[in-house]
Formats: structure tokens, sequence, C-alpha cells
């Protein structure tokens, strides 16, 4: 089955590309911001100016025009159809117990600023070390447990704000 992609380019103007379509540009890489473009005997010189991979957008500049630049694969529109989007995600600001378990260590203190992913607590449940990550940026503000106790599945460990 072949790839297809939606971009959009500056909030306004729609174009659906195939994997196949893409590859068959006449495309020279000149360094990891700049590439030489040849399409239907036209010339275009295109950098990237900025680049945000983990939201697929990007500011292109092609020829002496810049671009605000939005790629959405098939998956993306799928979860879009559906009306499912991480921007419509709720955010999450307790953090409960996924098992019984103990504690075995607190990484944080209350007032600390924390980013997605950083280390929160580590809870031992049925000889495995579970170490609980942030589900994003925020600031402790409340810790409801400490090392040593032991703690029920969906207990309350640690509010954010």
């Amino acid at each position: 089955m072949e790839k297809k992609y939606k971009v959009s380019v500056n909030d306004s103007y729609d174009y659906k590309f195939t994997q196949d379509q893409i590859k068959s540009l006449d495309t020279q890489v000149l360094n990891s911001s700049q590439f030489h473009i040849l399409q239907d005997h036209q010339s275009f010189k295109a950098e990237i100016l900025k680049a945000d991979f983990y939201n697929k957008s990007y500011t292109v500049k092609i020829n002496s025009n810049i671009y605000e630049v939005e790629i959405t694969n098939e998956l993306d529109m799928l979860i879009a159809d559906m009306g499912l989007s991480l921007g419509s995600a709720q955010q999450i600001n307790d953090i409960k117990a996924p098992m019984p378990g103990l504690i075995l260590d607190v990484n944080v203190k209350e007032g600390d600023e924390v980013k997605e992913g950083d280390y929160l607590i580590v809870l031992e449940a049925m000889k495995m070390e579970n170490t609980l990550t942030a589900p994003g940026d925020g600031v402790i503000k409340k810790i409801s447990v400490e090392k040593g106790q032991t703690v029920e599945k969906n207990q309350l460990l640690i509010e954010l704000e």
C-alpha cells in the first residue's frame, strides 16, 4: 500500500502527495538544511529554516519566499477524522499508583519544576522496579507518599499544577 501525505502551507493551501511522487522529485542535498530541487524543468532552492519534528511543522524558504508547512501522514489524518487529536487530550495532573506496591524512592519535592518524561517515583511491585515519569511539563504541587510506604492501586501519589 502506497503511503500518502497531506501538506498544509501557511494554513491556506492543502496538497496531497504519495511516497512515489516525493521520491520522483529531482533533489540534490547541498547540506543538512539546504536543497536544490528540479520539477517540471523549473529550478528551486529550498532551505529548512526551522523544524519541529514532534509536531511535524517546518518553516521553509523556497527561492526567496518563506512558508509555514505542516505535514500529516495517513495515521494523523485518520485520527483527525475520528475527532481525536493531541491538542484535545486532557492534561493529567494526578499521578496514581498503577498497581499496589512499595515506594522505593521519591525523586522530586514539592515546588520542583518537571519536564515530560522526568523520573518522579520508583515503585516496586511484584519484585520489579517501575519508574513513574511526568506525563507533561509542570510543577509538583503535592507529594502524598514517602519512601518506604506501601500503596494501593489508584492511590494518589503526586499532584501536578
